[in-house]
């Protein structure tokens, strides 16, 4: 079938036709590239009318003076590549995708010498509804262009999209949670008044059992739609941190959510107050209250660390000014702060982002990563006393509240509510510490790999073989994924369909968006994943990472009751990580060329760096710091910038000469504000190698076990439920272990190399 092409960035007339819309876009600017072919790779029919004019003439002459080429990437798996060969259109149909530029419309065109390659956020039909409804306001490829001495066509600039430059296809469905803020107004009211009726049982609770269940269960109605309505503020807010709205929206949020905490903030004072034996009574003679055993024992078990009913209450109400430091570090992080803009591979200036930042330090140009890794840093240490103030605030914070509580350290509060023993933590850290030579050897094969005389921290990301495929498309990447988790059975895979259908995922960067990724959600809700798409082989392990939190959070809320439906942090990264190492398993059970598998091996290698070796040493600057404080010193920015600086010569030297930049990097690592939560990547990390394994070699009974743990939830401590998994992390055999699987996966990427 014969496509008709219209490109110009003069005022043509057209009629644009598709399934009975119509639209006259007369005296519009615009470049518009799209094919009217009706076919299986996703193009709805549709027509574009174009007169033979002198616009058409005139892109023939620039396509003939550049040997221009145009790839578009449309909402389906396939791109359509189309050149002019003797005066003649000829069309490839290719399986994968490549995606260039940031998603906003004057972003979609890169020059790339003689190429241009436009990345369509929107699906065909949505984008012809868009021209209809929004005058071609800012859709798709719409650009001003120039040609430059070269006869290339080129772009005066690159940054992020706006918000509303996104697809809708492509962003999370909110709506599922409150389809209008008027809703979310009216729970907000309800809330107000349900926080208010729970406390006329203060000073009931021992009176009788039947108190008491009514009290828990007025007391799950409260917090479940206390979590809903901050969760839709939250998100709303993460969309867009600019967003004066939401932000306001969010702080009222917290603010009721310290209101309800609060007022129920008797519950276990009174508890822990009663007779054991009049509760064991309640227990045994009143129905359905039997439930709430665990929960009961758990509250009893901290018993010497919960304040009386006024104290903890004062406690409650504390939260909102104690907790300032992160949401200061959030807003400045996410809203406030800004790049420089440095030159990319190609000379082009770019702008450094957050979520450009691993992109740019995976680039094979050294100046780029170089580049990239130093405006991070100087950026960061402009407001490098602003931030070791905010740092410390979050310390003094977590020191409050464990010497009000009476724990003797901070380490030991943050363990107490996972019911871990500080052994595991140590021993983690002088298990990894054990290992430093095995990370040494990885380090010199890395520096040989890349023939530099020296490694500096910015090489340590680079791919030391060459990348087969340099970027992947979000569609074949959730294709992956989805054949990567087969082995945990169909019902799995069905779950991961419904995420990628069902407005769970908000897929693409754009300004104001929170950094990162995370996956989020209620008990009334179904989770949420939030992305920052840049096409690279980590964000293909992203999706799966994020799906296993998803999934797991799901199976749990769908299994458990409210009061066990949440899950320990301890155990929050195990679903993550064996998803990831699943999608690893098939991704090297199908390569069969020798580069691509050392790739693979050598990206394995990387998530052993990342997610063990380097969050392990952050848990050991997180000890470091908190022990600063608690002996008398003082977290100034120096204090904090000499001990990261020290922990990196620990891990690195002699084998990476260990920028001193790098000191200013604890400044930009959020996770350091939910205090002794990175060490559980390194314990999650280790306990899912073996989980993994094990799904792949022993196949159904495997399977069920570890379904079983994903339908847990809290109903025990995370030591245990690991247990019964078939992992204990009481010992450190699971992250001895590990650290042999990452040797023997580093042997095997040596033998490669020679």
């Amino acid at each position: 079938m014969e496509n008709k092409k219209i490109i110009s960035e003069k005022s043509c007339g057209a009629i644009v036709t598709m399934n009975g819309w119509s639209a006259d876009l007369n005296n519009r600017k615009y470049l518009l590239i799209k094919s009217t072919r009706d076919n299986q790779w996703g193009f709805p029919k549709g027509h574009i009318e174009q007169g033979e004019s002198e616009h058409e003439t005139a892109i023939r002459e620039v396509f003939e003076e550049t040997g221009l080429q145009i790839k578009i990437d449309g909402d389906f798996r396939q791109s359509i590549e189309y050149t002019l060969k003797d005066g003649a259109w000829k069309e490839t149909v290719y399986f994968t995708a490549t995606y260039i530029g940031t998603g906003k419309a004057e972003d979609n065109v890169i020059t790339q010498s003689d190429e241009i390659s436009a990345h369509c956020w929107l699906s065909f039909e949505e984008a012809i509804k868009k021209i209809i409804y929004d005058g071609l306001k800012d859709l798709l490829t719409v650009a001003h262009m120039q040609k430059n001495n070269k006869g290339a066509i080129e772009m005066s600039e690159n940054k992020l999209p706006l918000r509303s430059e996104i697809g809708n296809q492509y962003k999370w469905k909110l709506e599922d949670i409150y389809i209008s803020d008027s809703l979310w107004e009216e729970d907000f009211a309800t809330i107000e008044e349900l926080y208010k009726t729970i406390t006329t049982f203060s000073g009931k609770l021992n009176k009788s059992g039947d108190n008491l269940l009514k009290c828990f269960t007025q007391n799950e109605k409260l917090f479940s739609l206390v979590e809903k309505l901050y969760c839709y503020s939250r998100m709303r807010r993460d969309e867009d941190n600019t967003n004066s709205k939401y932000q306001a929206m969010t702080d009222r949020a917290e603010v009721l959510y310290m209101k309800a905490g609060a007022a129920v903030s008797f519950i276990e004072p009174e508890i822990i107050s009663m007779d054991e034996q009049v509760l064991t009574g309640f227990l045994k003679s009143t129905k359905g209250l039997d439930l709430y055993e665990f929960y009961i024992s758990q509250v009893l078990r901290l018993k010497k660390h919960v304040l009386s009913e006024k104290e903890e209450k004062l406690l409650a109400l504390s939260h909102e000014a104690t907790n300032s430091s992160d949401e200061i570090f959030t807003m400045f992080n996410n809203a406030d702060i800004k790049f420089p803009t440095i030159k990319d591979e190609k000379g082009q200036d770019v702008e450094l982002t957050k979520g450009r930042y691993t992109m740019f330090l995976e680039s094979k140009d050294r100046r780029v990563r170089q580049d990239a890794f130093n405006g991070m840093c100087e950026t960061y240490s402009k407001y490098k006393n602003t931030l070791a103030a905010c740092l410390a605030g979050n310390v003094k914070s977590n020191r409050f509240y464990a010497t009000i509580r009476n724990y003797e350290s901070c380490l030991l509060s943050a363990l107490a509510s996972d019911n871990v023993d500080v052994l595991v933590y140590n021993e983690l850290i002088a298990t990894i510490n054990n290992s430093l030579p095995v990370l040494g050897r990885y380090l010199m094969l890395r520096k040989n790999a890349l023939k530099l005389q020296e490694l500096h921290i910015y090489d340590l990301y680079v791919p030391i073989v060459e990348q087969p495929q340099k970027s992947y498309s979000y569609n074949e990447a959730k294709e992956l994924v989805y054949q990567a988790v087969a082995p945990l059975g169909e019902e799995y895979q069905s779950l991961v369909r419904t995420a990628y259908e069902g407005g769970w995922i908000d897929v693409y960067e754009n300004q104001g968006k929170t950094s990162g990724g995370f996956s989020w959600g209620t008990y009334l809700t179904h989770p949420y994943i939030l992305l920052n798409w840049q096409g690279t082989i980590n964000d293909v392990f992203t999706l799966a990472h994020e799906l296993g939190h998803a999934i797991h959070s799901y199976y749990s809320n769908k299994s458990q009751p409210y009061v066990y439906a949440s899950y320990k942090i301890f155990v929050a990264e195990v679903a993550s990580t064996v998803n990831e190492n699943l999608l690893m398993h098939y991704m090297l059970s199908k390569v069969n060329d020798k580069d691509e598998r050392a790739f693979l091996l050598n990206h394995q290698l990387e998530e052993f760096r990342t997610t063990v070796f380097r969050q392990v040493m952050f848990a050991e600057f997180e000890k470091e710091i908190h022990a600063m404080l608690e002996s008398g010193e003082s977290l100034t920015c120096e204090a904090l910038c000499d001990t990261y600086y020290s922990l990196n010569e620990k891990y690195f030297t002699p084998y990476v000469n260990v920028d001193k930049e790098i000191e200013i990097e604890w400044a930009r690592i959020p996770h350091f504000y939910s205090s002794f939560y990175v060490y559980k990547y390194a314990t999650g990390f280790s306990a899912a190698v073996d989980l993994s394994q094990s799904i792949v070699n022993n196949g159904e009974a495997a399977v069920q076990k570890y379904l079983n743990f994903l339908k847990s939830g809290g109903s025990d401590y995370p030591v245990e439920l690991l247990k019964k998994a078939g992992v204990d992390l009481s010992t450190p055999e699971p992250v001895q272990a590990a650290m042999k699987v990452f040797e023997n996966v580093l042997s095997e990427l040596q033998a490669n190399l020679q």
